[in-house]
């Protein structure tokens, strides 16, 4: 894992959210935040499926959007026998922790 805040301990962590002018507290833990994390680490470049494994991307995207996390989707096309298209996501949006060391109640 090449997250900047690595952790084994996905409990409840507070996450700032800045879009444009607008800055918001979100309450992240378990598989959502490991990928928020994930998005956080690779900047502009995104995450796949492929490059970062895991059981349910499309599930924790959902799950971050829905809390007011700004990622786009962007379909590749890749080859081999099973060809078609995968995801990228990219964070499109400032995701920091509150304090680091602090945990949600």
């Amino acid at each position: 894992m090449t997250a900047r805040h690595q952790s084994t301990d996905w409990s409840a962590f507070i996450y700032e959210i800045q879009i444009d002018d607008q800055t918001s507290e979100i309450v992240v833990s378990g598989r959502d935040r490991w990928a928020l994390e994930q998005l956080m680490a690779s900047g502009s470049k995104g995450c796949t499926p492929i490059h970062n494994p895991a059981p349910r991307w499309s599930g924790y995207v959902h799950n971050l959007r829905q809390m007011g996390v700004l990622i786009e989707t962007i379909h590749e096309k890749h080859q081999g026998p099973f060809a078609g298209t995968h995801a990228r996501y990219v964070l499109r949006c400032r995701a920091t922790p509150r304090r680091s060391g602090e945990v949600a109640a």
